[in-house]
């Protein structure tokens, strides 16, 4: 039985139950693409249902105020991605491309993207390459190269091409996107369940632990900062980051100790813990007084904070006066 077969054969049987694959709408498969980077889909579900309640279409996004979209997108990080996806609906708002080089050019899409985009939504023959492929086509050519070099992430995408099933390209690819999501883990690949375990050159060689080899990963830098809640009746004191902030513009967030220097910091409310990349943040949380808000701070209670782009550290914090 051929690779793409014995595959698609098992997806059908075994796939889970995700509410984006019941559309082959490129607008909802785009959305639902970029909210996947770097997030797990269980995590991805809620988000996209309200999003898609909100923004049925490229024209609802593209119309969208900008901190209505934050607020929406608030949560899952990497908030880049939502303004590019609105950049893109804007672009495909009166229709979307429907060749791989067209969706290539949208904001914030690249290669994965597109291939996904194009062949799911499309029929178009392009393989995916996420991180859940790198993974399995690494595994199933034996490839110990670095993953994070170009060249082998070449070789691995002529790999997943080759094996494609050009009928079904987008079946294809979210078979294979499945496969490295429940059986073929980054830790103790479940093999004797692998529907393409005869077929995988790294499990005869015995090295399917061993792969993919990622070298020269950074280690994770360590930061801890201080935060202060300040408190006026039922409000509390926020900044809001400027719009030409590299990162979390125009982002609601607590102020740092360092910026209220006036302020008479009280009781250890608690300590939140955050990733974002390879930077790992320790925030301790401190009750303070302040006689007078600083210029450009403004108060808003909590309800009122979550309806604005308010980043997952505030959130965090606020998590502990309301337990």
């Amino acid at each position: 039985m051929k690779f793409s077969q014995a595959l698609i054969q098992w997806y059908e049987q075994a796939k889970r139950d995700l509410p984006w694959r019941h559309t082959a709408d490129p607008y909802r498969i785009l959305v639902s693409e970029v909210m996947l980077q770097q997030t797990r889909a269980t995590t991805v579900i809620p988000y996209y249902e309200r999003f898609l309640a909100s923004y049925p279409t490229a024209a609802a996004l593209a119309a969208a105020p900008e901190s209505e979209l934050l607020a929406m997108w608030s949560g899952l990080g990497y908030y880049s991605r939502a303004r590019n996806l609105q950049l893109a609906a804007r672009e495909a708002a009166t229709g979307f491309p429907r060749d791989y080089d067209g969706l290539r050019a949208l904001p914030g899409v690249g290669d994965y993207t597109a291939a996904a985009v194009a062949s799911i939504a499309f029929g178009l023959p392009y393989a995916v390459l996420d991180g859940n492929v790198v993974r399995t086509m690494a595994r199933v050519t034996n490839d110990a190269g670095d993953v994070r070099s170009p060249a082998v992430r070449r070789r691995l995408q002529a790999a997943a091409t080759e094996r494609l099933d050009a009928a079904q390209p987008g079946l294809f690819n979210q078979a294979m996107m499945e496969l490295g999501a429940t059986l073929c883990t980054p830790r103790k690949p479940q093999c004797l369940l692998c529907p393409v375990a005869a077929m995988c050159a790294g499990r005869k060689a015995g090295r399917q632990d061993q792969l993919p080899v990622k070298l020269g990963k950074a280690a994770a830098i360590e930061e801890h900062r201080t935060l202060y809640l300040v408190r006026r009746g039922a409000k509390y004191l926020f900044w809001r980051r400027p719009a030409e902030s590299r990162r979390l513009a125009g982002f609601h967030e607590l102020p740092e100790g360092s910026q209220l220097p006036q302020a008479e910091r009280g009781e250890l409310l608690g300590e939140v813990k955050h990733a974002i990349v390879n930077h790992r943040y320790t925030i301790q949380i401190f009750a303070a007084k302040l006689a007078a808000a600083p210029e450009g701070f403004v108060w808003l209670d909590p309800a009122e904070a979550l309806t604005q782009p308010i980043s997952t550290i505030a959130k965090k914090a606020l998590g502990l006066v309301r337990r």
